[in-house]
């Protein structure tokens, strides 16, 4: 059995989060101004929480400066997950398409050097019905695409890495505002990561799940050990006395690394606000080793150590 481990009054559990193989992208969104950038990013990352219905997770990564972005204007980092490279490349150009070309100033380019290129602009500027224009930059193509405030500018395709999905960190609490509490800290200090999104609501859920389900056309289903309502009920329970309330913090991430200091930033300003705030316990959400090759050691990771 292993050793007790407790900061600041709040038990670590000795478990893993345990992660899966994703590809992704990033793309600056910028315009006229940040207000409009940030409607785009928004309307863009919408219905994409989860692989399981959404077709992809995205996320905005963060707010950037005029002096960050290609055309010197303000803009807005956004990440994109998917499992295969084909499926994002189709999640990417439909939501480029009706939620940034649509948006009133806005221009769109790769946010990474290097990867596998995926169509960006590069069948939307078909919109432009034959009066779109290309020019080539050190060694970029983008389209100029005529719209009725001016110009749609993007670049033509935007590269795809290997990254890391499922990330996760699960907060047992004594009460629903303990842990909201708690979840909304960890989630402040998570955006601080660069390289991560936490693609949930507000960078939480409350519905868990589990791999499989009873019902054989379900894909995945709740996840009954972290139920407080079934703790009498439940075959098997993870919760011990006095825990009322559960909450997931999901963190998908271009690298092994980004999602292991994302994670550890989370626990640590969990762990600041202490037992006194209402956490019992922190854990994470595996299946065994089962379901990906990443698995992040909560303890070892706050520990000091990096990527597993």
């Amino acid at each position: 059995m292993s050793e007790a481990m407790e900061r600041n009054g709040v038990h670590i559990d000795d478990t893993f989060a345990e992660a899966f193989p994703m590809k992704a992208t990033r793309l600056v969104i910028t315009a006229h101004n940040a207000t409009w950038a940030g409607h785009a990013a928004v309307a863009m990352t919408g219905f994409a929480t989860s692989v399981i219905a959404c077709g992809c997770e995205a996320g905005i990564e963060r707010a950037l400066s005029a002096d960050e972005t290609p055309d010197g204007r303000p803009g807005v980092a956004v990440l994109v997950f998917a499992v295969s490279g084909k499926e994002l490349a189709k999640q990417v150009e439909r939501r480029v398409g009706q939620c940034v070309l649509t948006c009133p100033t806005t221009a769109i380019y790769a946010g990474l050097d290097e990867g596998e290129p995926i169509a960006l602009v590069q069948n939307l500027r078909f919109f432009g019905d034959g009066w779109q224009i290309s020019k080539l930059l050190d060694g970029t193509r983008y389209w100029r695409v005529p719209v009725m405030d001016g110009e749609f500018v993007g670049a033509e395709t935007t590269p795809v890495v290997k990254a890391v999905g499922g990330g996760n960190l699960l907060i047992l609490a004594r009460d629903t505002d303990a842990a909201l509490a708690a979840a909304e800290a960890g989630v402040a200090a998570m955006r601080a990561v660069a390289g991560v999104i936490m693609p949930f609501p507000g960078g939480v859920v409350r519905s868990g799940s589990k791999v499989g389900s009873k019902y054989a056309s379900l894909p995945a289903s709740t996840n009954e050990a972290f139920c407080p309502a079934l703790t009498p009920l439940a075959r098997h329970s993870e919760l011990g006395p006095g825990v009322n309330c559960v909450m997931e913090i999901v963190i998908d991430g271009l690298t092994e690394a980004d999602v292991a200091a994302a994670m550890r930033a989370g626990m640590a300003a969990i762990i600041d606000r202490g037992a006194a705030a209402g956490v019992l316990r922190l854990s994470a959400g595996n299946y065994g080793g089962k379901l990906g090759p990443y698995h992040f050691h909560l303890r070892r990771i706050l520990g000091g150590e990096g990527a597993p």
